[in-house]
C-alpha cells in the first residue's frame, strides 16, 4: 500500500497516508474528515481570514465563538494558513504537496488556474498526486460553474421531491417540500469523495497519480437509487404516493417508531408482537402481493396497537422477534446512550481555545483496529510545517 513504509506497526488503516484538504463546503471537508478518522494526517489549507466554515451555525455557547459544524468536521486535522493566489500562497500550497498522497479541494473551476490548482498542471509536477476534487455538479459538463448550497443539491438530487411522504405527507399533505436537516447532500458527497480518493491511492502503483473528479448531486443522487429504477420501469414516484405498502412510521404511546417487515419471517415476527390478533389469521395475508394490496388495512390495525404501548417496550420486544424497527430518538438520547457508550462513538475533542468537547468519532468502526482522534479541533495556523518531521 502507497506509504505503509511511513507506517510500519501503526495500528490506524490510513497512518502514514498524508492528506491536503483545501474545503470551503461540508463536502470536501467531511472527505477529509473521514480520512482523518481512520489515521490519516490531514493538513487543511486556509485562507487567511480562516475556512469560511469556522462560522458556520451553529455556534458553540460560552468562550470564543465555535462552529459546531466546523468543530465536527475539523476535529482530527492540522491547520496552516495558505492564502490563494498569491506568491506566498503558491509556494505554501507546493511544500505541502512535495509531501502529499492526496488531495481534496473544492476550488470553483473558474478559479483553479490562478490558484495553481488546474489538474493537469498538478498533474505535470506531482505525478504521484490523487487530486480528488469535489463540487457541486463536478467539473465537466454544463453545470460544472454551477455553485450551490445544501438546499439547491438537495432538490437537485431528487429527495426534495420525494419528502416529506408516508406518514407526514398523510397529516401535512398540503406541506411544502421538506430540506433534510443538516448537510444530506454534503455528506454523501464528501462519502463519495474519501471512498473515491481511497481506490485512486490504492491503485496508484498501478495507474500512477490521477483527477477524480466528484459531484455532490451525483452522490446524493445516488441515495435515491430505487426511486431512480422505477423511473426506468415507468414509474414516477411523488411525495404523495411514495411510501412503504405497509408499515414506516407510527406513532407509540410516548414516541414514534419506524418499522418495516420486507420478508415472511419479518410478518411472521410483527404477528407475534401484535399478539396474534383475529385479523392477522386470515390465509390471504399469508400472500406478500396480498399484504401489499391490503397494507392501508394494515397499517390501520397496526397504528391502532401502536398508540397503546410505549416505544422502549416495542423496540425490546420486535428485536426479540427479529422485526425491524427503530425509535426516533431526540440527540440527548443519542449523546447519552448506553448502547452508543458502550460502542465509543464519541471521542473527546479539545477546541480551539482549549474547551473540553466530544465529536462524533466516526460512522464506522474497526474491530482490529479502534479508532481515535490524532488531536482535537485546529487553531487557525497551529501547524505552520506542511508535514510533520515524524511523517517524513
Amino acid at each position: 500500500m502507497p506509504g505503509s513504509d511511513a507506517a510500519a506497526g501503526a495500528e490506524l488503516p490510513l497512518a502514514g497516508c498524508r492528506v491536503v484538504e483545501r474545503s470551503r463546503t461540508p463536502a470536501a471537508a467531511y472527505a477529509g474528515r473521514l480520512l482523518a478518522a481512520m489515521g490519516a494526517d490531514v493538513l487543511m489549507l486556509e485562507p487567511a481570514a480562516g475556512s469560511p466554515l469556522r462560522a458556520a451555525p451553529p455556534l458553540l455557547a460560552g468562550g470564543m465563538p465555535v462552529s459546531a459544524l466546523f468543530a465536527y468536521l475539523a476535529a482530527g486535522k492540522r491547520s496552516r494558513v495558505c492564502e490563494l493566489p498569491s506568491p506566498g500562497g503558491h509556494e505554501a500550497l507546493h511544500a505541502a504537496l512535495a509531501d502529499a498522497d492526496i488531495l481534496i479541494d473544492d476550488t470553483p473551476v473558474a478559479e483553479r488556474e490562478a490558484c495553481g490548482l488546474a489538474p493537469p498542471a498538478l498533474a505535470r509536477r506531482f505525478p504521484k498526486l490523487v487530486h480528488v476534487s469535489v463540487l457541486p455538479f463536478g467539473d465537466s459538463g454544463p453545470k460544472r460553474d454551477w455553485q450551490a448550497e445544501e438546499l439547491n443539491l438537495l432538490h437537485a438530487s431528487g429527495e426534495g421531491f420525494l419528502l416529506p411522504n408516508g406518514l407526514s405527507n398523510e397529516r401535512f399533505p398540503e406541506r411544502a417540500p421538506l430540506k433534510i436537516y443538516g448537510h444530506f447532500a454534503g455528506y454523501q458527497g464528501g462519502c463519495m469523495a474519501a471512498l473515491a480518493a481511497l481506490s485512486a491511492w490504492w491503485a496508484l502503483p498501478a495507474a500512477g497519480g490521477q483527477h477524480v473528479d466528484v459531484s455532490v448531486q451525483d452522490a446524493a443522487l445516488a441515495v435515491g437509487a430505487f426511486a431512480l429504477q422505477r423511473l426506468g420501469d415507468g414509474s414516477l414516484e411523488h411525495r404523495a404516493t411514495r411510501r412503504f405498502r405497509y408499515g414506516g412510521v407510527f406513532q407509540a404511546a410516548d414516541g414514534f417508531i419506524e418499522l418495516l417487515t420486507l420478508e415472511d419471517r419479518q410478518w411472521d415476527g410483527l404477528v407475534d408482537l401484535l399478539g396474534r390478533p383475529d385479523w392477522s389469521a386470515d390465509p390471504a395475508l399469508r400472500d406478500p402481493l396480498e399484504r401489499s394490496r391490503r397494507g392501508d388495512e394494515i397499517n390501520h390495525r397496526v397504528r391502532e396497537w401502536m398508540r397503546q404501548h410505549r416505544v422502549d417496550d416495542i423496540v425490546r420486544r420486535a428485536q426479540e422477534l427479529g422485526v425491524p424497527a427503530a425509535k426516533y430518538r431526540s440527540p440527548a438520547d443519542v449523546v447519552h446512550g448506553a448502547h452508543e457508550r458502550a460502542r465509543g462513538l464519541f471521542a473527546p475533542a479539545a477546541l480551539p481555545d482549549g474547551r473540553p468537547a466530544e465529536v462524533l468519532l466516526a460512522p464506522f468502526q474497526f474491530r482490529a483496529s479502534p479508532l481515535a482522534l490524532a488531536r482535537g479541533v485546529p487553531a487557525l495556523d497551529e501547524s505552520r510545517q506542511a508535514v510533520p518531521e515524524t511523517a517524513r
